[in-house]
């Protein structure tokens, strides 16, 4: 059993909201519930997050778009490659999350459980 997380960080890298979705979804659609009212000036994303409804949402907010583009698409959005370096933290956020064995291996059994410990280490790791 698998199980993907979709984070949304602020712009320190700190945990905002996640959600939990089976490993075999596609990352779109965990992407609404994750934004639904929350404000924010841009969102920062990598290619699973290059969709045109995405996209479109978040230009009705204003928001800026900062996605990596997905070879397929037929119309390039521009990318300020400057600002999209900023990823890191996310990733950096996911590789302080794993250090905790419990959420590498999904030892547990139920999601509540699962999101319950995310929770728990993101607060550790904010201590920090």
């Amino acid at each position: 059993m698998t199980t993907k997380i979709l984070a949304l960080t602020d712009a320190l890298g700190n945990l905002v909201r996640f959600e939990l979705m089976p490993g075999h979804r596609f990352d779109t659609v965990g992407v609404a519930p994750l934004i639904e009212g929350i404000n924010f000036g841009g969102l920062i994303a990598d290619k699973a997050f290059d969709s045109n409804h995405i996209i479109a949402d978040l230009n009705e907010r204003g928001a800026k778009i900062v996605v990596s583009q997905h070879p397929r698409r037929t119309k390039p959005l521009p990318l300020d490659k400057e600002l999209y370096k900023w990823r890191h933290l996310i990733e950096n956020f996911f590789c302080k999350l794993k250090e905790f064995k419990r959420i590498a291996m999904r030892a547990d059994k139920t999601d509540q459980s699962f999101a319950a410990m995310i929770y728990l280490v993101a607060a550790v790791i904010n201590s920090r």
